[in-house]
């Protein structure tokens, strides 16, 4: 017999899981993305629907989830189960679809709350016969399941209770699943997630399409107690469809599957009567089995839930795999900014060493300083062309990691880098500030001379600038500050600037990288939750 170990240990270990499944981002468009997306969808749904309310509370009802394709029959088979039209029936479905959840009085406390699918806000309907009083609608919690919910819009599940139906079981009557709208695709893939019993149901016409089929195919991958039913079967052929459907099921290794049949009735036509009794009896007597029966119960809630939990162990892996790729595709987009602007970086520093600062306007500056330039207009020049040589190498490196992004599929989450108008402006600031720093430790070395009269503080910062800017060609920069304040003070002074001059590149290139990198640090893709996860599922494996 299948029997369920609901130890604390089991639920707390299944509950971390959850909770690492939850934590997962998959912000980066790989290949594998959608799919990943769509396990993370499943899995929370499976488990916040059915194994962790299920494990808690083994002896809440049995819930039997009817699900099927368009215009199988399904309303009006749990119509007929219940003897009461409680689901709107009939073949042109609303744009929109509440599903339907109908229990025994005694057990709708079992389903008013968020016990079971906490996303649905649960709402009742008064019937003309029901002595209890309208209950105000439930609010279930928002999930935010990535990839899988369009949008914030409330989803309801309706109540409906019935003294017809054996206490112990639920019916769930779900949206079509192979529905024009893709919420109702989405929901009625959940709601057969949250079922202990799987009824599927299809039709003598559909019986081999392959939407159903993939159901069943997925019900006997997670070993979940499964029930197929084919409805609307002419009685001419009934004997023949019955077994052509029976060889099917045999095939796909699902010949053990319990089956019933339906005729084609009259009530059956639109979906607007209900059946006779007899034609679902036997249904209804194998759903009320396994309610109240212990035995039959046990088996059918433990084989669903313990399918589920051995199914973990081959998806949670895949999700894992998925977080890996996200976090290794962060790691080349991280990359290609990092050595970008590790490269300008060290081209710039190969330009400062060429004199390439002394150039241009700047060059003609200094050929007229002092005569015809005063040394604020030789620093304004220098401080501009140091300015504009760092805006190329930023310019350079963004053309650099948008070349190496086009190339990078999981980029798309991400804007090319382009050119940034304010990036001139930052940097020119940057300048100012660091040509303000430089003039400040010229007029303190000034002031610390015994030296009469005590030498121009600012023309003793243009040829400091001059000599850590010019390079080779600024080598009488360098001669004249020494002439001017000695050769101690001058060496002093340039490796104090020098320093400063290191630090400020840094600083600027380091500030542009950053911003670069600021979008894709938000996504916050980490290794960290690929670890989480096969730790939470090694845990789990072992408390089974």
């Amino acid at each position: 017999m299948v029997t369920l170990d609901v130890r604390p240990q089991l639920l707390d270990a299944l509950s971390a899981l959850r909770d690492r499944v939850a934590s997962v981002r998959l912000p980066l468009p790989l290949p594998g993305t959608p799919r990943a997306r769509q396990t993370r969808a499943e899995l929370l749904a499976q488990l916040d629907d059915y194994l962790v309310p299920r494990l808690k509370a083994p002896e809440a009802p049995l819930l039997a989830v009817v699900g099927g394709s368009t215009g199988a029959g399904k309303s009006t088979l749990v119509n007929s189960l219940v003897g009461r039209q409680v689901s709107e029936a009939g073949v042109l479905r609303p744009t929109t679809r509440t599903p339907v959840l109908v229990c025994h009085p005694d057990d709708h406390h079992w389903f008013a709350g968020m016990r079971v699918l906490p996303d649905l806000m649960r709402v009742w309907v008064p019937h003309e016969d029901d002595d209890t009083p309208p209950k105000p609608p439930v609010r279930g919690r928002r999930r935010s399941h990535t990839g899988s919910r369009g949008g914030a819009e409330t989803r309801e599940m309706r109540i409906e209770t019935v003294s017809t139906l054996p206490r112990g079981l639920a019916l769930l009557d779900a949206p079509d699943i192979d529905s024009l709208v893709v919420e109702n695709r989405t929901l009625a893939a959940e709601l057969i997630c949250a079922a202990d019993v799987w009824v599927m149901v299809t039709t003598a016409s559909r019986y081999a399409d392959a939407v159903p089929w993939h159901l069943l195919r997925t019900a006997k991958q997670y070993k979940a107690t499964l029930v197929t039913v084919l409805d609307r079967v002419p009685h001419q052929v009934l004997a023949e469809v019955s077994r052509q459907y029976g060889a099917l099921l045999t095939k796909a290794g699902l010949g053990d599957v319990p089956r019933f049949t339906v005729p084609e009735l009259p009530e059956s036509a639109g979906g607007g009567g209900l059946l006779p009794a007899s034609a679902v009896a036997p249904l209804h007597a194998w759903l009320a089995h396994h309610a109240q029966d212990p035995a039959a119960r046990q088996y059918a809630v433990g084989r669903t839930a313990l399918g589920a939990l051995d199914s973990l162990r081959s998806r949670m892996p895949e999700l894992a795999s998925a977080v890996a790729a996200q976090h290794a595709a962060a790691v080349r987009l991280t990359s290609a900014v990092e050595d970008a602007y590790r490269r300008e970086g060290k081209r710039v520093r190969g330009r400062l060493d060429q004199g390439a600062v002394l150039a241009g306007d700047a060059l003609t500056r200094w050929r007229g300083y002092p005569l015809d330039t005063s040394a604020a207009e030789l620093l304004d020049s220098l401080a501009e062309s140091l300015a504009a040589l760092l805006q190329c190498a930023v310019a350079a490196a963004d053309e650099r990691i948008a070349e190496a992004w086009r190339r990078e599929p999981a980029s798309g989450a991400l804007a090319l880098p382009a050119p940034d108008k304010e990036a001139a402006e930052r940097i020119g600031v940057a300048v100012r500030r660091w040509r303000r720093v430089l003039e400040e430790l010229a007029e303190e070395e000034v002031a610390g001379l015994d030296q009469q009269p005590a030498p121009d503080a600012e023309g003793i910062a243009a040829l400091l600038v001059a000599a850590l800017l010019g390079g080779k060609r600024a080598r009488p920069a360098g001669e004249k500050l020494a002439e001017r304040i000695g050769a101690q003070a001058a060496l002093r002074l340039r490796d104090k600037g020098g320093e400063l001059v290191g630090d400020h590149l840094d600083e600027v290139l380091r500030g542009e990288r950053d911003r670069r990198l600021a979008p894709l640090e938000a996504l916050e893709v980490t290794p960290e939750p690929q670890a989480e996860l096969i730790a939470a599922l090694s845990v789990l494996q072992k408390e089974r």
